[in-house]
């Protein structure tokens, strides 16, 4: 069975075969860890500040994480995050009713119970009312994630649903790292996004290439090489195609990685970026990620921005679950060794599920 262990300090259902590991935290269910044995390199992001559990953040945390609707979620972020059934903060009101960024899918407390090759990971969201099921079952070099997320009240609810995957060192590298993407229309985050910001705000633009505020055009497949910036961009996913993908790729470990999923349910990808220049804890000027952060909502903001805005390059922002209804998703992580970037990923054929069992 799979086993009951601890990452970076925290509660953690680990799973591997011969070529990967997966760690899935107990609190906020985040994917964690994608560890490649060969290279024993994980592309996804750990931060540099220490990491607890969701439910023990408290006013003696504050210190450390800060004391707005991020510092639980801050407190706890590791790799791959879910944001649900909102992608971005709460309102004042619903900050005042317990409601952190990005909604309860980040920090609830997960059942998680699975076999040597799989986990399945168990939530519910009070708040949102809404029950969460996550399937994770590794394959080769691929992992196979099926999500459910049931409506359990009596009323048609819209929500945001993001998959909010990270990336970091020591994948991540100024200068080096490549990526590839199914992505078109695009968009610059409106307003100030971060004390590092070089892209013109509100600016649209054709995938890849972004416009600089100083009039330069800036290439989105490889990551900054600067000593701090910041970025936001929304990008809207072929939809002449059935799936969608991103794919990451590291010179240094020749390691390539990325997700494949079907277009129709995650429309868009916000790509993420904070390059030392927030200052503020838990921060600290030290931090460097990429989000490549797939879902149905272009933009992280509030749940009534969301709904106002209403839809981007005439696609939907957000998407309805029915009353009582469960709505059911796949989508692929994939992670091989490579010599160059590939020029797209595609769906593994797929492999035989287990049935599931408890945790040890």
């Amino acid at each position: 069975m799979a086993a009951l262990d601890r990452f970076h300090g925290r509660r953690a259902a680990v799973i591997e075969n011969q070529a990967l590991r997966i760690a899935v935290l107990e609190g906020g269910g985040h994917i964690a860890s994608v560890l490649d044995k060969a290279t024993g390199v994980s592309p996804l992001w750990v931060p540099p500040w220490p990491s607890i559990e969701p439910s023990e953040f408290g006013a003696a945390a504050h210190a450390v994480y800060g004391d707005g609707a991020d510092g639980r979620l801050l407190a706890a972020i590791m790799g791959h995050n879910l944001c649900l059934d909102i992608f971005g903060g709460p309102s004042d009101e619903e900050a005042a009713a317990g409601l952190t960024a990005h909604g309860e899918g980040s920090v609830a407390p997960y059942e998680l119970s699975g076999m040597p090759t799989q986990v399945i990971a168990r939530a519910q969201f009070p708040l949102a009312q809404l029950a969460f099921e996550r399937t994770i079952d590794l394959i080769d070099r691929t992992v196979r994630v099926r999500e459910v997320v049931t409506n359990v009240s009596g009323t048609d609810r819209p929500v945001a649903w993001t998959q909010h995957v990270t990336l970091g060192p020591p994948f991540l590298e100024r200068g080096l790292t490549e990526f590839h993407a199914s992505a078109t229309r695009s968009s610059v985050i409106g307003g100030s996004f971060g004390a590092g910001d070089y892209l013109r705000a509100g600016a649209d633009f054709d995938w890849p290439e972004a416009p600089g505020r100083d009039g330069s055009t800036i290439d989105l497949r490889r990551y900054i090489d600067r000593p701090s910036s910041s970025a936001y961009t929304a990008h809207l996913m072929d939809q002449s195609q059935r799936d969608a993908f991103f794919v990451a790729f590291s010179p240094s470990a020749r390691l390539a990685f990325g997700y494949v999923w079907r277009a129709a349910d995650f429309p868009w990808m916000g790509i993420w970026e904070e390059n030392c220049s927030r200052t503020h804890t838990p921060w600290n000027g030290v931090t460097v990620t990429r989000g490549m952060e797939f879902g149905v909502s272009p933009f992280p903001e509030s749940r009534r921005a969301m709904i106002e805005r209403g839809r981007w390059f005439d696609v939907p922002t957000f998407r309805w679950i029915p009353a009582r209804t469960a709505v059911e998703v796949e989508y692929w992580i994939i992670c091989h060794p490579a010599d160059r970037i590939p020029e797209q990923l595609e769906r593994p054929a797929s492999g035989q599920a287990v049935s599931p069992g408890p945790l040890r």
